[in-house]
């Protein structure tokens, strides 16, 4: 049910079906064509020169920061940097220990292991990339039993790299084997501006800059959010415009969406609505929430609530979420002067 909810949502950062095939194409391929995240770029670009010249493999790399933000693609950028090949698995795939050693005892030397969502890997297979990262050797029980007995393989020097939209969810001991970590920040409109010019010229989509620079201002810093509202936008351009984007057209479309100028969607501002009018601005439990506006709790938590949070619409008490001052001034709702929580973030 969560899952269908995700993908019926357009700015949702998460994948959707048609998504693999599209961020396949438009991703760069060299570090240099990478839009945004410069402090990373100018760090990782001197990590890959200083490896290439010693000529040993990158050291283990944790790339981590909220979804949609470029961390596969960086994957892939430092594998085609360093010129070796990638192997690309997630946490969730790797259900069994015989799962990781049959991957990573096929690497060949110099080569990327890349695990996404890596904080979800199982402690038993977590145990086996201890002694992988660290001495490039894999411990392998055969047998069962008194008759079982353990075997160590070598492996070639690799470089693995994870990412993950949690962080803190990774073991300390894992977390410590990682010598790079980096960490992807939002992007600026700026930022995605180029990336949504750069997108349309690869899809081959006619736009103009203040065209772009709308759909930026209302992708909620995340490139994949920008590429899937360009997509929508160029279907309102050929149908009700003159198939070229520009400002009006952008307007058109992402108010068709639903989409304010601040990103917000059409659940985004139920869920403020109703924290304010149902529940007096609040503290309200999540629980109560999400019952009042037909969702999963989990889903007000993952998908909604991190982006009303830094956007400084919504707090966390420990009695509940509290409506703020900026949450009653985007919805043009008029304070009563009894609300709990009347402060600017």
């Amino acid at each position: 049910m969560i899952e269908s909810e995700f993908e019926e949502r357009i700015v949702t950062s998460t994948f959707t079906g048609p998504d693999n095939d599209i961020e396949e194409s438009l991703r760069p391929r060299r570090i240099d064509d990478y839009i945004g995240q410069e402090k990373v770029k100018e760090n990782l670009g001197i990590y890959i020169e200083a490896a290439k010249s010693r000529g040993e493999s990158l050291d283990h790399c944790l790339l981590y920061g909220p979804p949609g933000l470029g961390k596969t693609t960086l994957a892939g950028i430092i594998a085609s940097e360093m010129g070796v090949n990638i192997r690309i698995t997630s946490g969730p795939a790797i259900e069994k220990a015989g799962d990781l050693a049959a991957i990573i005892t096929n690497l060949q030397p110099g080569d990327v292991l890349f695990i996404d969502e890596i904080h979800r890997l199982s402690r038993v297979v977590e145990e086996i990339l201890y002694p992988a990262m660290e001495d490039y050797a894999v411990d392998i029980i055969i047998g069962k039993g008194p008759s079982a007995r353990s075997i160590r393989i070598d492996l070639p020097k690799f470089t693995l790299i994870g990412a993950t939209t949690r962080a803190g969810q990774i073991s300390s001991p894992l977390r410590d084997r990682f010598g790079v970590m980096l960490r992807l920040e939002l992007y600026t409109v700026e930022e995605l501006s180029e990336i949504v010019l750069r997108s349309a010229g690869i899809l081959n989509i006619p736009i103009e800059r203040d065209g772009a620079s709308e759909i930026a201002m209302r992708s909620r810093g995340t490139p994949r959010i920008a590429n899937r509202l360009l997509k929508r936008v160029r279907d309102f351009a050929q149908v009700k415009g003159n198939g070229v984007i520009d400002k009006k057209t952008a307007r058109l479309a992402l108010s068709a969406l639903e989409i304010d100028e601040l990103g917000l969607d059409n659940i985004d501002r139920l869920m403020l609505s109703s924290i304010i009018k149902n529940f007096g601005g609040g503290p309200v439990g999540l629980e109560t929430l999400a019952a009042t506006i037909g969702e999963e709790a989990v889903t007000l938590e993952d998908v909604y609530e991190p982006y009303l949070l830094q956007m400084g619409f919504i707090s966390r008490t420990p009695r509940g979420r509290t409506a703020t001052v900026n949450a009653y001034k985007h919805l043009g709702i008029p304070m009563t002067g009894n609300e709990q929580v009347t402060f600017e973030v």
